[in-house]
């Protein structure tokens, strides 16, 4: 196995179930333990399931539940709840940001740390996340760093970042992405989902069965200007 140990830091619930569940599916089977850090509650979220399943008041704690059944549904050992505010992560002390993480990695050692591409991943929420999962891996020593694989996907990243490196045929866990999913009630609805097909359809598989990371490359971090801050703070 490649990985044993994974730190996996997203802001939001239902993050997850999106973008890597079948990724973190797949490392689980294998004996990997997966730690998430999730660092709100996605209280400011407007969908509140159809019909109706939460008002403004109830959001909060349905979120963590629906997120708790997602853990459940992957596999996931170790949820972390990080208690920052929904829609306000890029407003947030650049170094609280960075000392939660740190502590997060120097407690559980991982191998490889799974966040946000910052910069190309559309919601200010999660590319702060990213950059502060980034400046904080680039102040170890290179030979002490995790391997950091981030997701991207705003218009035209590929042609400023490359296409992935890391490509993930999560088919044979397209049940458990499913289920990850639809664990989230308030934001996704089964026929939206599935239009009334089972998870192992072939449509279902073409639309949902690939996962795509770019591994970051801190060394060349410095070539980007954009960057370039990240690696220097």
């Amino acid at each position: 196995m490649d990985h044993a140990r994974i730190l996996v830091a997203l802001p939001h619930p239902d993050d997850e179930a999106y973008f890597l569940s079948g990724t973190l599916a797949m490392y689980i089977a294998a004996g990997a333990e997966v730690t998430y850090a999730c660092l709100t509650l996605g209280e400011m979220g407007r969908n509140m399931g159809v019909p109706l399943l939460a008002n403004r008041t109830t959001l909060p704690a349905i979120r963590q539940a629906e997120l708790e059944a997602s853990c459940k549904a992957i596999g996931i050992q170790d949820l972390r709840m990080l208690g920052f505010h929904d829609k306000m992560i890029e407003f947030e002390d650049p170094a609280l940001l960075d000392h939660r993480i740190e502590s997060l990695v120097k407690e559980l050692a991982p191998s490889l740390v799974i966040t946000f591409y910052p910069g190309y991943s559309v919601h200010p929420d999660h590319d702060a996340t990213g950059a502060a999962v980034i400046r904080t891996i680039a102040r170890l020593p290179a030979a002490e760093r995790p391997v950091v694989h981030s997701v991207a996907f705003s218009n035209g990243h590929q042609q400023r970042i490359g296409a992935a490196d890391v490509v993930i045929d999560v088919t044979p866990f397209i049940t458990v992405k499913i289920n990850s999913i639809l664990a989230h009630r308030t934001q996704f609805q089964p026929e939206k989902v599935l239009g009334g097909l089972k998870p192992t359809d072939p449509a279902i598989c073409g639309k949902y069965g690939t996962e795509r990371f770019w591994t970051y490359r801190f060394p060349e971090c410095k070539e980007q200007p954009e960057e370039a801050a990240l690696c220097s703070n």
